[in-house]
């Protein structure tokens, strides 16, 4: 049951990335067919990812969007600086009090 409820923001989230990257492939006026040669997947690869479709895998994510540029994105997306809850989890274990060791 907990496994049918997370999945649920899970769909929610893949297909408005696939959404997003269908509208940013078509501002681009980037056919379909040369997307998909220039990720290196078919065009019913293409189809899935860009209706969010979970079994796709994160290869042809990660090369989608670098071929629209958004790299970065991509890259930065579990970077520490993005991950408020690990920021807080960090700053709890932060030392009370740092000592110098002294040379004897």
């Amino acid at each position: 049951m907990a496994n049918e409820q997370s999945a649920i923001p899970v769909t929610t989230a893949l297909k408005k990335l696939g959404e997003d990257l269908r509208d940013a492939r078509k501002r681009r006026r980037i056919p379909t067919a040369l997307m998909a040669e220039r990720i290196g997947v078919s065009r019913t690869t293409l189809h899935h990812l860009e209706r969010g479709e979970p079994t796709v895998g994160m290869g042809a994510l990660a090369s989608a969007m670098y071929v629209l540029g958004l790299r970065d994105r991509f890259a930065d997306m579990a970077d520490a600086r993005f991950d408020p809850t690990g920021l807080i989890l960090d700053a709890e274990h932060l030392p009370k009090r740092i000592r110098t060791r002294r040379n004897v």
